[in-house]
């Protein structure tokens, strides 16, 4: 693995580069662009599903979301789906200049709102000759909708009425407000979260995968820009290269997989894992080698 830098705009971008086993620059590699969930880093679990198709043959790339991580941007730990689609694009146009990948074959591989972000930007970038995904959601749908998809309009017209109330006054001068990813502290999780918050409270915030770099928090006026964001509109016509996903059949987040199916026309597959959450084919072993045994032969056929 290298730490390797390139640039989307005038931000620098972090990246973790794999390279296969045997590597030689005078071959030609098929590539993947590996993208985190919404508060993620590319040392989670990004970082070890890269890992995983660099064994099976790929040139991988993990990167830092802009405003996160390592990477540059400003303001700090804003969430913003137009900058992560276009992290996406600058990822391909790095991996396009080595030497040692062949340009007409490189895919996405995206987790959680990654995945989101992951079609997204396939469906407008002629370069990505694939794109895969892992437990995916679209953000906006997760944040207008609930995880479960039942939130109610008068609830996110509240949300949006506070979010408003809060860059007023940070127009004023006010401090910036931040909200968390998943909840802060054992002490909010209880018998009534959410069993996917709660893996992802002990994914985030225990040593199970706890990064320095990922530190649970999100400007509040972001989530006017993820409640505009529909990571699948146009799925229907824009997006015409082969669509894997991987979903566990515990999730809560399944319904998003189920829904996006049925829209999708290009060659499509959506396989469920048995037993699996959301949060638990990030890096639960067992479940994490069954999607990377769906996902290598998917990218092997089409790129």
């Amino acid at each position: 693995m290298q730490n390797v830098t390139f640039t989307n705009a005038d931000d620098t971008m972090a990246g973790n580069l794999y390279l296969p086993d045997g590597f030689s620059e005078g071959r030609s590699y098929p590539a993947i662009v590996s993208v985190h969930p919404g508060g993620g880093v590319k040392e989670q679990t990004a970082g070890l599903y890269a890992g995983e198709l660099a064994r099976e043959g790929f040139v991988t790339l993990a990167f830092d979301a802009s405003h996160q991580g390592e990477s540059g941007g400003r303001p700090r730990h804003l969430e913003n789906p137009a900058s992560r689609v276009e992290d996406i694009r600058s990822a391909v146009d790095y991996l396009a200049t080595l030497g040692y990948v062949d340009a007409d074959r490189i895919g996405v591989l995206g987790i959680c709102a990654g995945a989101g972000y992951a079609v997204n930007a396939t469906m407008t970038d002629r370069r990505i000759k694939a794109v895969g995904t892992v437990s995916p959601i679209d953000i906006g749908a997760a944040y207008r909708l609930g995880w479960d998809g039942s939130e109610p309009v008068a609830t996110q017209l509240a949300t949006l009425d506070a979010v408003a109330q809060q860059r007023a006054s940070e127009a004023e001068g006010a401090d910036a407000a931040y909200v968390p990813y998943v909840p802060y502290v054992p002490e909010t999780v209880d018998g009534t979260t959410v069993p996917d918050m709660a893996e992802a409270h002990d994914y985030y915030r225990t040593p199970r995968a706890q990064h320095p770099r990922s530190d649970n928090r999100m400007l509040f006026t972001s989530v006017a820009n993820i409640y505009a964001f529909d990571a699948f509109d146009q799925v229907e016509t824009l997006l015409t290269q082969p669509l894997f996903m991987v979903a566990g059949s515990k999730a809560g987040s399944l319904w998003q997989a189920e829904q996006l199916l049925p829209r999708v026309k290009s060659p499509k597959e959506l396989a469920v894992i048995d037993g699996a959450g959301h949060v638990s084919l990030y890096d639960v072993p067992e479940y994490v080698d069954q999607a990377t045994a769906h996902l290598s032969p998917f990218f092997t056929k089409y790129l």
